[in-house]
């Protein structure tokens, strides 16, 4: 395993390295305890600015806080885009409404059941003109000529 050395880790501190190194180091601080007590000292020893009063720095922030906080409740409450007025007709409800009294004045006029009795008459004709198939009719031609020769053979030892 690598080791980075001390001076490595204060240009990561200082924020010097580009981002794939920056990567390596992060990932190789999870797995070197070594290599963490050096940047933990690094981060400690870094020049940090000083704050002079510390007291009015705290306020300044807190108020930049509140009044962040007091745009966003503004901004929630006020819409971003106001809702346009949507017409009756584009709505929803009124197309149910509208399939549903269509409903009604066919069924009142008896469009629905003149329908199921065409149907019904469709698929009944349907059942009884049997198509017969080829063979079948093959063998009906058959035997009729096969009867019709009988029929000629009696009759020839008849006379």
């Amino acid at each position: 395993m690598k080791h980075y050395a001390y001076d490595e880790w204060l240009k990561y501190v200082k924020n010097e390295l580009e981002d794939d190194v920056r990567e390596a180091y992060e990932d190789h601080l999870y797995s070197c305890d070594q290599c963490l007590e050096l940047y933990l000292t690094a981060v400690e020893e870094d020049d940090l600015p000083i704050i002079e009063n510390e007291p009015d720095f705290t306020d300044l922030v807190m108020a930049q806080i509140t009044n962040q906080k007091q745009l966003t409740a503004v901004e929630e409450k006020e819409p971003k885009h106001p809702k346009k007025r949507v017409a009756f007709y584009q709505k929803s409800i009124f197309h149910y409404g509208v399939a549903a009294a269509m409903t009604l004045i066919l069924m009142s006029t008896g469009v629905f059941q003149s329908l199921t009795q065409y149907a019904g008459g469709v698929e009944s004709q349907g059942f009884k003109e049997k198509d017969t198939s080829m063979t079948e009719g093959i063998v009906d031609k058959t035997f009729a000529w096969m009867d019709s020769l009988e029929r000629s053979n009696k009759e020839d030892n008849k006379e």
